[in-house]
């Protein structure tokens, strides 16, 4: 069965009670099990990680090589400061799919540079939870080609 790895990463463990202007109320709980229902459907399998800290990140990409067809990442703040993270997935050369529930181009300028969209194969943001049920549709695709 065609594997998928989801990362999210700092913070989004917050959703739901952080920003709700920005993110709005659903959690990362409800994100999840509207991914893991998709990939059911789409029959494919879901690992699911989260984590604040980079290091754990970038070691989870680093272990995905020959595991996982694709990717899909939420690399929060790290989308902006991570050269860690942009190698390991570069490194691994597993297709990424990288979403954002905000439209990181409408908010501070410091979020309108992503470190990360280079190596991915697109970038969806903007949707609120749509992003990553837009972003998986594209990480399946990426994954049965």
């Amino acid at each position: 069965m065609t594997k998928i790895l989801v990362i999210h990463g700092p913070n989004l463990n917050l959703l739901g009670k952080r920003e709700v202007d920005v993110y709005g109320n659903i959690t990362i709980d409800q994100i999840n099990n509207k991914l893991l229902s998709l990939a059911k459907k789409r029959k494919v399998k879901l690992d699911i990680f989260q984590s604040n800290h980079e290091g754990e990140i970038v070691d989870v990409i680093g272990k995905a090589k020959n595991i996982y067809a694709s990717l899909l990442i939420n690399p929060a703040a790290y989308t902006h400061t991570s050269v860690a993270i942009r190698d390991a997935i570069s490194a691994t050369d597993i297709p990424a799919v990288e979403v954002h529930l905000s439209n990181i181009y409408s908010r501070e300028d410091f979020r309108h540079s992503s470190l990360i969209a280079p190596v991915a194969k697109g970038q969806i943001s903007g949707f609120g939870v749509e992003s990553y049920i837009y972003g998986l549709e594209a990480a399946i695709n990426l994954a049965k080609k």
